[in-house]
């Protein structure tokens, strides 16, 4: 066999391997790439039931259809280009064409912010944490949140009670503080890296009269800041109230609105579902809108007072539903709400008293009460989920989809958000992922910094799969303690557990869950140590030094008088050397 015969086959994996050349790699982006890899990919939206109809009635009549290829004239080339450049077109009016996808919690996503500069992603869950995501340190191989928060933990132990979080959300104007609310009695200000700022108080539950208490009895439902004013937050309850909180004092309670219900049985209380503030451009008064569990829809001046609203609705919606959305536009003239009952429905703040349209929309509220509806920036669109995961981009007059497109199929979409500043929709669904629509010619920073930026090399520590905690692992200094070596992984410097969930167990004696150790009382206790010794010794030991070195009786030294002991006769030693007792002197009866 000569040596042109043989023949060597190539293997995939090796020629991976080894280096493609030498010296300095390139390791810039291809960002054309990436972008093209982000492309969504192209869905035909749903028919409705009236194209449904109209399609049965042609195959009826024997029109031509466009899946029927031998019946197609040019005219019907011509329709169906026209109609490619109209979804075209839809594609280019709304950042929808290309998807970045963040998965980063464990259950489904309540509600998510943004900051106003569009940089920081904050998302909160129903596994009773906070997410922190920063876009400026975020590569396409490392989507991951930097931090995670959980509010609600107050005790460094593992039986500590967590609850859901229901709403985040940045302060407008300042956005150093972000209001939390949690399935609790007390809402939370954190500050932009997590740390808590500032905590509501919570109000006597004993009290009737809800004008006299300082804080929430039960539970809060939803929150948000003021439009204009940095200090001012307001907050909603089960226990039928609004409070209005200023932030500038640590929380102090500045207004209390409590809303009647007129519903019979209800004893005058009901449940608050939701709340918005909204300022006018023009100047005038911010107007502040709340549902509540009873159907009604009410509208206070955000101004104030609060004393008597200025307009209620009492059936705004179906009676004993959960009506989780509500939203007020840019202009403060409409007010969009999206009820339990399978409705959305369009009101006009200036004339409060009917809605000016209503459409049929399948509710989530009941299993997800944080299913949100919004309105664009500029008030053009209105944004809302579907149950079946699909977005949906209505008309602010007729409340007619513009624009559907599926976002995560079978999964219910909850809390959406359209940021003004970087052009893109944020989407957050049932199966814990946080969706980021956008595109590139109408987008600006957020998922396009991300994607601009050369993937990160991963790492085998990249993956928390094939890693494992090492604070919580088994060391040989657990398994055989050394007095002498202690193991700083996973603790402080004081020897605490990094762990806020696990406890400090410090190192005790058998008897440490009846009594104190040795150490405690010698350490703690004056003079402890005298109890295990005899005090007959103790004393004695310093006879001798007391007799050279006498301290007490120094002064008397040479006027202390002579003991003197009496003598004892010969017969009465033999008598106690016996054992007898010597006679006792008889004493004289007088």
């Amino acid at each position: 066999m000569e040596e042109d015969d043989i023949v060597v086959e190539e293997d995939e994996a090796l020629t991976n391997f080894l280096p493609g050349g030498f010296g300095k790699q390139d390791k810039g982006a291809d960002v054309a790439l990436q972008f093209e890899r982000s492309k969504r990919q192209h869905q035909e939206k749903p028919a409705l039931d009236g194209d449904r109809k109209i399609e049965q009635a042609d195959k009826r009549d024997g029109a031509p259809r466009p899946g029927d290829r031998d019946n197609v004239t040019l005219d019907q080339d011509d329709d169906e280009d026209s109609e490619d450049e109209e979804e075209s077109e839809e594609e280019d009016e709304y950042p929808t064409s290309h998807e970045l996808v963040l998965k980063t919690h464990e259950r489904p996503i309540t509600s998510m912010t943004l900051d106003p500069s569009g940089s920081r992603l904050i998302t909160a869950s129903t596994d009773c944490t906070v997410k922190f995501h920063d876009f400026a340190s975020m590569t396409p191989t490392t989507l991951r949140a930097f931090k995670s928060v959980d509010p609600t933990a107050t005790k460094t132990s593992a039986s500590s009670e967590t609850h859901p979080v229901y709403h985040v959300e940045f302060n407008p104007v300042s956005p150093s503080s972000i209001l939390v609310i949690s399935a609790i009695p007390q809402a939370k200000i954190l500050s932009r890296d997590g740390e808590p700022l500032a905590e509501s108080v919570k109000g006597d539950m004993y009290l009737r009269d809800m004008h006299n208490t300082k804080g929430h009895i039960s539970e809060i439902t939803t929150g948000t800041w003021h439009p204009t004013n940095r200090d001012l937050c307001v907050t909603a309850g089960t226990d039928s109230t609004l409070r209005i909180w200023d932030c500038s004092v640590r929380m102090r309670q500045k207004d209390i609105i409590v809303h009647k219900s007129r519903v019979a049985g209800s004893a005058g209380r009901t449940r608050m579902t939701a709340v918005s503030w909204g300022s006018s451009p023009q100047g005038n008064s911010s107007c502040l809108v709340a549902a509540a569990l009873d159907g009604s829809l009410v509208m206070w001046n955000g101004e104030g007072p609060y004393n008597r609203p200025t307009a209620e609705i009492r059936d705004a919606h179906q009676r004993d539903t959960w009506t989780g959305g509500l939203d007020i536009s840019s202009d403060g003239r409409t007010v969009v709400t999206r009820g339990g009952d399978d409705t959305i429905k369009l009101w006009d703040t200036r004339k409060f008293k009917s809605p000016i349209s209503t459409v049929v929309h399948p509710s989530t509220t009941s299993q997800y009460p944080t299913t949100a509806i919004k309105f664009s920036p500029t008030s053009t669109s209105i944004i809302t989920g579907s149950p079946t995961g699909s977005l949906h981009i209505l008309n602010p007059a007729t409340l007619h989809p513009e624009h559907t497109t599926p976002i995560t199929p079978s999964s219910p979409l909850i809390s959406l958000l359209w940021h003004p500043k970087i052009n893109q929709i944020l989407t957050s669904s049932a199966n814990a992922e946080t969706h980021i629509l956008y595109n590139p010619s109408l987008s600006h920073r957020g998922a396009c910094d991300i994607l601009s930026r050369a993937p990160k090399r991963r790492h085998i520590d990249d993956d928390p799969t094939l890693t494992t905690d090492t604070s919580l692992a088994l060391t040989p200094d657990i398994l055989a303690p050394n007095n002498n070596h202690k193991p700083l992984t996973g603790l402080t410097a004081s020897g605490r557990s990094r762990d806020p969930r696990r406890p400090h167990i410090p190192l005790t004696t058998p008897f440490a869950k009846s009594q104190p150790d040795e150490r405690h009382v010698r350490e703690h206790i004056p003079l402890s140590g005298m109890r295990d010794e005899d005090p007959r010794e103790a004393l004695l030991k310093y006879a001798e030094k007391a007799e050279r070195e006498p301290m007490f009786t120094n002064a008397w030294a040479k006027t202390q008088p002579r003991t003197i002991y009496a003598d004892v006769s010969g017969g009465e030693e033999e008598e106690e050397e016996e054992g007898g007792e010597p006679e006792r002197k008889k004493v004289r009866k007088g």
